[in-house]
């Protein structure tokens, strides 16, 4: 394995950890949100680098040259929509009961 890839595989990690700790811990709704996202960039920089580093396993070739950067644009353009609809909805709750606390939102109404 190519020792550059293995330092963008750490900090994707890295990343992917960091984000799922926060969601994990945080009771804020928009700390979530962040932890979300942070996870999603973990995985975005993992597609990515497996796109740009060849694979000596396979003569040198770039094994997922064009369907890494395909996955990322997906994840990036899923993760606005995601991010659009979940503060959305942060909104909408903090009107309805003036706090972004995620214990409070047991019950919600359609």
């Amino acid at each position: 394995m190519n020792p550059d890839l293995e330092h963008y595989l750490v900090l994707g990690a890295i990343l992917f950890v960091c984000g799922a700790i926060c969601m994990a811990t945080k009771r804020n709704a928009i700390g979530v949100l962040i932890g979300v996202e942070l996870v999603l960039n973990g995985a975005n920089i993992n597609f990515v680098a497996y796109a740009c580093f060849p694979d000596m396993q396979y003569g040198g070739k770039y094994p997922f040259e064009l369907e890494g950067m395909i996955f990322a644009l997906f994840v990036i353009v899923l993760a606005a929509a995601e991010a659009a609809v979940a503060l959305a909805i942060v909104l909408n709750f903090y009107n309805n009961h003036l706090t972004v606390d995620v214990d409070t939102a047991e019950e919600l109404k359609g």
